[in-house]
């Protein structure tokens, strides 16, 4: 969650986004199941690696903003 003291818009260098992710990303790694994602993560692609890098390819060709329906979750 951002910081509520914070109002203003900080561009690409939010020191807020930056503390919020790495916030996360401690917290993943403390819940300690990260070896078996990376386990399920590689069957998955050794199961369907067309459907996954269909859906790569989906994300990389848009950003958010593109459609109207992203604009409404603002």
């Amino acid at each position: 969650m951002p910081d509520r003291k914070q109002t203003g818009n900080e561009g690409e260098g939010s020191r807020i986004a930056d503390r919020e992710y790495r916030k996360g990303v401690e917290e993943h790694l403390r819940r300690g199941h990260v070896e078996e994602e990376a386990e399920r993560a590689a069957r998955d692609l050794d199961e369907h690696p067309e459907e996954l890098r269909k859906a790569e390819e989906e994300g990389k060709r848009r950003s958010a903003g593109d459609l109207e329906s992203d604009l409404d979750r603002k």
